[in-house]
């Protein structure tokens, strides 16, 4: 079925009257089943509340536990817009906020106000933990990566670091690079492989409190 789009193997469905075949397409994590994503962690994960901390170093909430968020994260943090002491009402910086550190060692979680804050954005990524559809990693080049789901294809230096690992540095800077999560390259329209991040390096000049993951 490799060869066919989802849309026709949706048709092909139809066609043979499979019970599934108008089913929505599922984003989460399907063998969970219908229940509340955090509902199911709670369940499996030891979880420690901590202060959530922004970008001055001022404490203005709590977290549940740092294992429940990921990096670009918008609802579910329990925080809104801050308004300055004796500020008019209406006044105060009511942007969205975003996760954008977690700082395991001291069980803190650092966030931000607006999507294009700069500790959102990465120029660099280290990956580790490679597969390579051809078996063996492709020579340094120009490529394209996607380090989130539905992002668009991003120009890319690939510098190969060891046999398990690799370097990224883009173009322009990508937003909310996550450890754990996978850099998966693309010459052209065909998939190389690609690797699981391991760190990443934010825009020159950018001045980081947090610690990064």
């Amino acid at each position: 079925m490799g060869h066919l789009l989802k849309t026709e193997v949706r048709r092909i469905a139809q066609d043979i009257r499979l019970p599934n075949a108008r089913k929505k397409d599922s984003t989460g994590i399907c063998f969970i089943g219908e229940r509340p994503f955090r509902e199911f962690l709670n369940r499996y994960i030891a979880h420690q509340p901590g202060p959530i901390r922004n970008d001055k170093d001022q404490t203005i909430g709590e977290h549940v536990g740092l294992s429940f968020y990921t990096l670009g994260q918008r609802q579910g943090l329990g925080i809104g817009g801050l308004k300055p002491a004796r500020a008019q009402r209406g006044g105060g910086n009511h942007a969205p906020w975003y996760v954008a550190r977690k700082d395991l060692t001291n069980n803190t979680l650092w966030v931000v106000q607006g999507h294009d804050h700069p500790w959102l954005q990465s120029s660099q990524l280290q990956a580790q933990q490679t597969s390579w559809v051809a078996g063996v990693a492709p020579l340094a080049q120009l490529l394209n990566a996607k380090t989130r789901y539905r992002q668009a294809d991003a120009p890319c230096n690939f510098l190969p670091d060891s046999e398990t690992g690799f370097t990224l540095d883009f173009a322009q800077a990508q937003w909310a690079v996550t450890p754990g999560q996978s850099a998966v390259l693309y010459d052209g329209d065909i998939c190389l492989g690609g690797g699981v991040i391991h760190s990443s390096n934010h825009q020159p000049g950018v001045s980081i409190k947090a610690p990064v993951q």
